[in-house]
């Protein structure tokens, strides 16, 4: 019997493709392995958003060396966004790869793999063909929950990433397709399932037929078994009215709207490209706030963007003040090859942009505990994920609005049940409670 292994590297995405991968490579009779050493296939599904993932990935690859040296018919393929940036370079700098499948190849992989196995080296494949996004079933890893890709690709071109030199340009799936994924997940016993775009809010755009992402939201109302819907990642710039409208008359689209707002500062976000002033993104947000009962903001900041002065920063700052995000995941400015950024004038020594991070953190943290204290003393539905990470006496579930409960390990409890969760204690990061019973 064949093994395979697959190495996930990055954003949810890649995650739902290594689970699309497994089906295929399971229907043509592979095995999943959790030994990568008796591995007759090993499958590095990469990322190639900041330089260090691909420094991480390139030392996985030579660490792997020794294992094709074991096993001389070990095939090793890389996929994912850094195989469609390097190209043919891979095997330059690994020529023990055998397999470099971009980002719009995956549904090759059993086909490549035959080529390798006939005695042909170097299979490799990354035509980025726009025109059509294929139908691929997936093999879900989690128990109660499923990643649902509904586009893929970016026509944003935000002067910092290279998502969309590697994802290609935006390409939506049906509506029908996706709602049939989901019924089938749902007959299937999946409770919670997460939207996944590079910019959902572009979904259906492509079409030019009227569908959005409000259309999409409407139709997966309501269907058996689905308890939560998540979605990521939301932009601002195509977000609208009708959307937000969609979000708060769902019964089953969850509390939680992360909308990343990048900067403060609208001369920042213009040398961003984010197409957004931060007066539309406030409004945005009190819409948000009027027609989603108890929603959780949350949002993304770079700070030490190439030119990034101390005014810039301190309307930054002003912006979670005025805002008060529940969470903000805040990054420091990273230089990215490819990325108008990284030639720009007046980048920011590094420890200014750690100064500022700091101070940033700082400001978010206190916000993100005033917020959090009043749920001491609620109850709140939570879906058991299983043990915390940290302390496998205590296990954890989410909120709604994607707050993180942890509470006593429970032998009665099943993961994937949804219980009330009692707020006992809430922290800057996490709450801990008390499940209610009977």
């Amino acid at each position: 019997m064949k093994s395979y292994y697959i190495y996930t590297y990055g954003c949810q995405i890649n995650t739902a493709d290594s689970e699309r991968l497994s089906h295929q490579l399971e229907s043509v009779g592979y095995t999943p392995t959790e030994d990568v050493e008796t591995a007759d296939l090993i499958l590095l599904n990469t990322c190639a958003v900041r330089e260090n993932a691909e420094t991480k990935v390139y030392g996985r690859i030579g660490e792997l060396m020794r294992l094709k040296r074991k096993n001389k018919n070990l095939i090793l393929a890389v996929t994912g966004c850094m195989a469609q940036k390097n190209q043919a370079e891979m095997f330059k700098r690994a020529p023990h790869i055998d397999i470099v499948l971009g980002t719009h190849n995956i549904q090759h992989i059993n086909e490549m793999i035959e080529e390798v196995q006939r005695g042909h080296t170097h299979q490799i494949n990354v035509d980025m063909d726009n025109s059509v996004l294929p139908e691929l079933e997936a093999k879900p890893n989690g128990t109660f929950y499923a990643w649902v890709p509904i586009m893929n690709g970016c026509n944003k071109f935000c002067t910092y990433c290279i998502v969309p030199h590697v994802r290609g340009r935006e390409i939506s799936r049906p509506v029908e397709a996706i709602v049939k994924e989901v019924t089938e997940l749902g007959a299937k016993g999946f409770k919670e399932i997460t939207l996944l775009g590079q910019n959902v809010n572009s979904y259906g755009l492509d079409f030019k037929d009227g569908t959005d992402f409000g259309t999409l939201i409407d139709a997966l109302d309501g269907i058996p078994g689905i308890e939560r819907i998540r979605y990521m990642t939301s932009h601002p710039q195509d977000m609208t009215k009708s959307m937000i409208d969609a979000l708060g008359r769902s019964s089953n689209i969850v509390t939680h709207l992360h909308l990343p707002i990048q900067s403060g500062s609208d001369r920042i976000l213009k040398k961003m490209n984010r197409h957004y002033t931060v007066e539309h993104y406030k409004e945005l947000l009190s819409y948000c706030r009027e027609k989603i009962k108890d929603v959780v903001v949350t949002t993304d900041i770079i700070v030490g963007f190439p030119g990034e002065t101390e005014e810039d920063f301190q309307a930054t700052l002003q912006l979670l003040k005025d805002v008060r995000y529940d969470m903000a995941y805040t990054f420091i400015y990273s230089k990215r090859s490819g990325t108008p950024a990284a030639t720009m004038d007046d980048q920011i020594p590094e420890e200014v942009k750690r100064v500022r991070l700091q101070t940033l953190m700082d400001v978010q943290n206190e916000i993100s505990y005033e917020l959090n204290k009043p749920m001491e003393g609620q109850v709140f539905d939570i879906i058991v994920e299983g043990p915390s990470p940290r302390d496998e006496d205590m296990w954890f579930g989410r909120t709604s609005g994607n707050k993180m409960v942890l509470f006593p390990k429970d032998d009665s409890l099943s993961i994937g049940e949804t219980v009330p969760a009692y707020i006992d204690k809430a922290q800057t990061w996490v709450c801990y409670g008390t499940i209610q019973k009977g």
